[in-house]
């Protein structure tokens, strides 16, 4: 019975201990799997890692030469407009040679007169300049008779004197006749209205069948078809502007053209404080785009120099403002504020200053906010990204054949 007994203890002992030892086992073996015990792991550390908000690519501001200009605003005018206009008074119309556009060399007719009127008087006024030269002639016959008989005193002096002023004033008439039928043959030669210069016709009032004075317009013409800019810069700036400075023109309608400095004004306007500065233009043949007429901005070129750029893209406009996205040791962005100037091509001056070695961010910018966190790629060339477009377009076309 003792034996019996003292059996049992030694069981209930040992099994103790077999409980004590798998408590301790299983209170000092790490639970559930390496995944499980590493945010485990994490959360008895901290908060987990964060997760990047985007992949970006950056680039650093470049050194870039840009061109230094002035803006102004002004019209496009005709370098000069000639005025054309009726020379004959009381003709006729009878025809209208040209039309407006028309491109004319000097000298080209472009309208008649009837010449019918003109033709009759210039016959009276030759009729008139002939009867005046027999007239004359018989008086010159005259008074060379009387100057004849002046010694022997067949006729008194006085005779003698009305014989020589009767020639003179024969003389005088067959001036007058001719006088008269050179005026009548420059009304003949009037009844063509010819061109002065070469150039376009700018207007036309004429009709045919009128009867118009002497001074009424007829045509207006541009003279060579040139045409000029005449921008308006305030006399503040207008010491950077000189003959020959090159200017880029841009129209109302988006046409562009280049020109050049011809000349400025003398004087100020003194209500605007602002001169006239007139930059010649391709002429009307050469260009299509711009007219006399119109209103036209554009910018003189007044130098090169090197400033920092950036890409279009890192440039993101928020509230007004114009801001870029700075990378971080941590690859956190930060947000900043900046100035903005010229333009060439994709890259956009920056005149506020950056922070020694600043990166900013390119693709991917516009979806930012301050204190982002980032991952950074490198940028694609674009030669690279053109390389592998096409592979992919030629399989797409062989797909497309199947």
């Amino acid at each position: 019975m003792k034996t019996m007994k003292r059996s049992t203890l030694v069981i209930a002992l040992l099994a103790l201990v077999i409980v004590v030892v798998a408590a301790v086992w299983l209170v000092r073996k790490p639970s559930g799997t390496p995944a499980e015990q590493a945010a485990a792991g994490k959360a008895k550390d901290g908060a987990p890692a964060p997760k990047p908000a985007l992949t970006v690519t950056v680039a650093k501001p470049e050194a870039t030469e840009l061109t230094v200009t002035l803006a102004a605003n002004g019209n496009v005018a005709a370098w000069q407009e000639a005025v054309i206009g009726s020379e004959s008074n009381g003709l006729k119309l009878a025809e209208v040679r040209v039309n407006v556009g028309d491109v004319v060399k000097k000298g080209q007719v472009l309208a008649v007169f009837s010449p019918e009127t003109v033709q009759a008087d210039i016959a009276q006024s030759r009729a008139s300049l002939a009867e005046a030269r027999a007239t004359a002639a018989d008086a010159a016959g005259n008074a060379a008779r009387a100057r004849s008989l002046q010694a022997t005193g067949a006729l008194s002096q006085q005779q003698i004197n009305q014989y020589q002023t009767t020639e003179q004033t024969a003389k005088a008439r067959v001036e007058a006749a001719e006088a008269v039928l050179a005026a009548q043959q420059v009304r003949g030669r009037n009844t063509q209205v010819l061109a002065p210069d070469d150039g376009v016709i700018s207007a036309r009032t004429a009709t045919v069948g009128s009867v118009v004075s002497a001074g009424t317009e007829l045509f207006r013409l541009i003279r060579q078809g040139r045409l000029e800019w005449r921008a308006e810069v305030t006399s503040a700036e207008l010491a950077r502007i000189a003959v020959g400075t090159p200017a880029f023109v841009v129209s109302a309608s988006g046409a562009q053209v280049r020109g050049k400095v011809r000349s400025i004004a003398p004087t100020v306007d003194p209500q605007t404080r602002a001169a006239l500065v007139y930059v010649d233009l391709p002429t009307v043949l050469q260009n299509t785009g711009v007219k006399a007429g119109m209103f036209a901005r554009g910018d003189f070129e007044l130098g090169r120099t090197s400033a920092p750029t950036v890409p279009q893209a890192s440039i993101v406009p928020r509230d007004g403002f114009n801001n870029v996205f700075v990378l971080q040791p941590d690859n956190r962005v930060q947000q900043l504020k900046v100035q903005v100037g010229r333009r060439l091509n994709d890259r956009i001056e920056v005149t506020s200053a950056l922070p020694e070695g600043a990166q900013v961010v390119v693709q991917g910018a516009g979806f930012l906010n301050d204190g982002d966190l980032v991952r950074v790629v490198a940028a694609t060339p674009p030669a690279a990204s053109a390389a592998a477009a096409q592979p992919a377009k030629s399989a797409a076309s062989a797909a497309g054949a199947k």
